[in-house]
């Protein structure tokens, strides 16, 4: 299946070559999403020697495959944040993301990014989530934000039962192309962008990282890559989930721009985009914990969303993203214990949040102290406020190496595995995940992920060996595409016979 997402299929190449040295730099950006190429273009800007090294293409992580919304509130709901930290906090959170808006808005405006300001409209489909609309306009109207609350919405959209949240003045765009403009201005103002530059070794303690075809020294190290490779603290604080989404050529009813936002059993997100002089709409489902949840049903979910609000239609984009969410609500930002600088925990938020964490980043780096840095230390403990995510995040990983090691799992021989089959195998004395091609031709990888040994497990959307404890994916011949993991798994070259 291909997974493209509409946001890189109307998207040009962003142009960049892979590392073809050895060099030394101020600071290294691992990283080409929206927070390592933000970073980037910031620190240029300052005068600092700066080299960016993403594995893929530009954006090709979160950012490519995102909703392309910007908003001030948070998807899991500013109301936890002031329960969980206070209204001042809450303030705070509103006041940062809003600014980010602005600065996206201002560099947007230098290429057709495709910004647009629109409202972002929040409500319940289902009785089991009305209660939480009252609650989030409270949390809103307090924080500052502009919000009012209205009983309709555009059609063809899902019914509201009960009020519908109006947040005024938010804003979509296209994320691909801002991070390729982004990319683009970083580079004039004398960043070295370098992409398919996958890191295979980093030596955190030496700062330095090394790459097929070249290595960096550097004095800082800017970890931008959703959970920082290697290990660190904050992997056992952060549940990781994954969203599918789709679009389609919109050729019916159409609700016009907004970022709508339906809360209940489906869980959708609808949102419309105009480009290539075609108009498609855009939807996205619900979070489901990685490794553990059946891919193609969760993207059939999406689609049959579509079809019974928006009426039949061919799908021509589909994908599907990951997320890490923080422990209390708020993003890990800065210098952690390893002495790189991070950005995660920015959940299904990344986009605003990347922006946030980039602008801190690179305050620091520049010797200066922002308040709201302090506020999302990387280094912070919070065991009143985390500690239900941290006891769900160490509990979910326990029972996935429980299921893996201590109890018996079924596993099928070789020979039973059909063109499009994926499993974990028997051969030679040992076992394999292995997939069979459509054509037949056979991959099979150690089953254990190499960042800390629990065991992969199929994603029938995406084509990838995922891991559920820490969210390290990896593709079919075992080369990793993202999460901690840095080394690949092990692949081994069985008889086609066996």
């Amino acid at each position: 299946m291909d997974t493209t997402s509409v946001w890189r299929a109307t998207a040009p190449e962003s142009g960049h070559g892979p590392l073809r040295a050895d060099v030394a730099t101020d600071v290294l950006v691992v990283g080409g999403g929206i927070t390592g190429v933000t970073t980037a273009l910031l620190l240029a800007r300052e005068g600092r020697a700066v080299v960016l090294l993403e594995a893929d293409r530009l954006g090709s992580g979160g950012t490519a495959n995102s909703t392309g919304n910007l908003y001030v509130t948070l998807a899991h709901g500013l109301a936890a944040i002031a329960d969980r930290w206070g209204a001042d906090v809450a303030r705070q959170v509103v006041a940062q993301r809003r600014d980010a808006i602005a600065f996206i808005e201002g560099l947007a405006a230098q290429a057709g990014a495709g910004f647009r300001r629109c409202a972002q409209l929040v409500y319940a489909i289902d009785e089991q989530q009305r209660e939480q609309i009252p609650r989030e306009f409270d949390a809103l109207a307090r924080a500052g934000a502009s919000v009012r609350l209205d009983t309709t919405v555009p059609a063809p959209l899902p019914r509201p039962v009960g009020d519908v949240l109006v947040l005024q003045d938010q804003a979509q765009f296209h994320p691909q192309a801002y991070v390729n403009l982004a990319a683009r201005l970083a580079a004039q103002a004398g960043a070295s962008i370098h992409e398919h530059s996958r890191v295979v070794e980093l030596d955190i303690k030496a700062k330095r990282a090394a790459t097929a075809t070249g290595t960096v020294r550097a004095r800082e190290v800017v970890l931008a890559t959703h959970s920082p490779k290697g290990f660190h603290l904050v992997h056992a604080e952060m549940p990781v989930h994954r969203e599918y989404g789709i679009a389609r050529p919109l050729a019916g009813p159409d609700p016009g721009a907004g970022i709508f936002w339906c809360r209940g059993s489906e869980g959708l997100s609808v949102r419309t985009l105009e480009a290539g002089g075609q108009r498609y709409l855009i939807c996205i489902g619900q979070e489901h914990r990685v490794g553990v949840h059946n891919g193609k049903a969760s993207l059939m979910v999406v689609e049959a969303a579509a079809a019974k609000h928006f009426g039949p239609g061919p799908v021509s984009h589909r994908w599907s993203a990951q997320n890490y969410r923080s422990a209390d609500g708020l993003p890990y930002i800065g210098r952690d214990a390893s002495g790189c600088l991070v950005a995660t925990g920015l959940a299904t938020d990344g986009l605003t949040w990347g922006t946030v964490a980039a602008r801190v980043i690179a305050e620091q780096l520049m010797g200066r102290t922002p308040a709201f840095g302090e506020l999302c230390r990387a280094t912070r403990f919070s065991p009143v406020k985390g500690a239900r995510g941290m006891i769900e995040e160490n509990a979910a990983t326990v029972k996935a190496l429980v299921k893996d090691y201590l109890t018996h799992r079924q596993a099928q021989h070789l020979d039973r595995l059909a063109p499009g089959d994926s499993a974990h195998v028997d051969a030679e004395g040992e076992s394999f995940a292995a997939w069979r091609s459509p054509e037949g031709e056979l991959f099979a990888v150690s089953p254990v992920c190499t960042h800390l040994g629990c065991k992969v497990h199929w994603n029938s959307v995406e084509t990838t060996w995922d891991c559920p404890c820490h969210g390290s994916r990896f593709h079919v011949d075992g080369t990793v595409i993202e999460g901690p993991a840095l080394a690949p798994l092990k692949r081994k070259h069985l008889d086609m016979g066996s």
